[in-house]
């Protein structure tokens, strides 16, 4: 019915722009609203900062300060290559703006696939190389699903961690955070010392305290309509790292599954609450139009009961946590799709919405990171999303870290000889 209604409201097609002519400054690949190049020998580190509207673009006042996420990068005089481009006011998870253009995903074999959502320049100028770390926002998965799309690392940041000060409001009582995004841990451990201060002290004693992954003990989350292959490219990650790999009940990834939808309604809900005076304006596209009118039509029908059910779902990713370090699960539950050719809609925007496994996790409150990694027969990477208790980032980076030293060369492990990884390395069930 959701799906009925939204298209409606946006008509048949909503015009995918991925050949349209963007404005004057947007950079080639249309990862940028505005970029300016490094210096040769510069040395700084390259941050790109996400900002993307044709309506503010023209009629909002030039910001007279940063937001508040952006002082540590101001004092430690790192080089801000430019504005990056994204889903217009962070509704969407496909990545597409139909004013500056949608950002070429520069992932191998992925150049007609979609960026992802709604960081999607921010994920392209770090795939790209155009730059080292890079600031998206995330409100339902807006950092992990174009991390996975673009085959970097993404980082969801715990909700209230990370000041919302100055940043565009979509759910910022409930949802909204922060994070870094980056090509490797290294960048994505620097991107993260500059949202929090101190972060580079916890996190070398978190590498103290799990030099290997063995001391981590792992719940693997299995989520219906996941692809065979990225859950055994999943699967295969967690084995060649080393990890300790719990099976988590069935019934847990029920409670997932609700959340998933609860949290959907509440960013729906909030984006109309924050953001309706724009759903008139002429320079706000149809489609963003039509996400913020369905917040209107689900506010009445299951709003409160989504907040309400939100303290269980706590409660009991909470508990999860006292038997299990992580949990582990697809980031997306199948690969990203291509850009249509001649038009891209509210069902194609949805399409997208119910491959990614993320806005549980934002309902909650948690941090979580997405973390490339090989998948059998396929050029473009699969990703593997970590979640965290709260303020575990300094964890969550140091065990990407793990499978990433654990898959350098882009080793591929045969699902065929999984068999022998899973007897080598101990894989403990839900009943032992």
């Amino acid at each position: 019915m959701r799906i009925f209604l939204t298209t409606c409201l946006t008509g048949i097609l909503t015009g995918c722009s991925m050949f349209n002519r963007p404005p004057p400054g947007v950079s080639k690949d249309r990862a940028f609203t505005s970029y300016h190049a490094s210096k040769a020998g510069d040395g700084r580190l390259r941050l790109a900062v996400k900002a993307g509207s044709e309506y503010l673009a023209k009629n909002a006042a030039p910001a007279t300060k940063d937001a508040a996420c952006m002082g540590i990068a101001r004092e430690r005089n790192v080089e801000i290559v430019g504005r990056t481009n994204m889903a217009e006011f962070a509704i969407g998870t496909t990545g597409i703006n139909s004013y500056f253009g949608t950002p070429r995903n520069p992932t191998r074999g992925a150049h007609t696939v979609v960026p992802g959502g709604s960081s999607s320049g921010s994920a392209v100028a770090v795939a790209s190389g155009k730059a080292d770390v890079s600031f998206g926002s995330d409100t339902a998965g807006s950092i992990r699903v174009p991390a996975a799309c673009c085959g970097i690392y993404g980082l969801k940041t715990t909700f209230g961690l990370v000041s919302l000060k100055g940043v565009f409001p979509l759910s910022p009582t409930h949802l909204d955070t922060v994070g870094p995004m980056a090509a490797d841990t290294k960048r994505l451990t620097e991107g993260m010392g500059l949202l929090e201060r101190g972060f580079e002290g916890k996190y070398q004693k978190e590498m103290a305290a799990h030099p290997s992954a063995k001391s981590l003990r792992v719940g693997r989350l299995r989520l219906s309509g996941t692809n065979e292959k990225m859950d055994r490219a999943v699967d295969a990650a967690l084995v060649a790292a080393g990890f300790t790999v719990v099976e988590l009940d069935p019934s847990f990834a029920e409670r997932w599954q609700q959340a998933h939808k609860d949290g959907n309604t509440v960013a729906v809900v909030d984006g109309w609450l924050n953001d309706k005076k724009y759903a008139g304006e002429s320079g706000v596209s149809l489609l963003t139009k039509a996400a913020l009118l369905l917040g209107n039509i689900d506010y009445p029908r299951e709003y409160e009961a989504a907040l309400r059910n939100r303290a269980g779902w706590i409660s009991r990713l909470n508990s999860t946590f006292r038997k299990v370090d992580l949990i582990a699960l697809p980031t997306l539950k199948s690969s990203p799709p291509r850009l249509p050719l001649f038009g891209a809609g509210a069902l194609f925007e949805t399409q997208m919405l119910h491959r990614q496994n993320t806005v549980a996790v934002n309902y909650a409150g948690n941090p979580a990171i997405a973390i490339p990694v090989p998948m059998e027969d396929s050029k473009i990477p699969a990703s593997l999303q970590l979640v965290g208790p709260r303020l575990s980032e300094a964890r969550l980076i140091n065990a990407a870290r793990l499978v990433e030293e654990a898959n350098k060369g882009n080793r591929v492990i045969n699902p065929f000889s999984l068999k022998h990884f899973f007897t080598k390395h101990r894989i403990i069930s839900k009943g032992e």
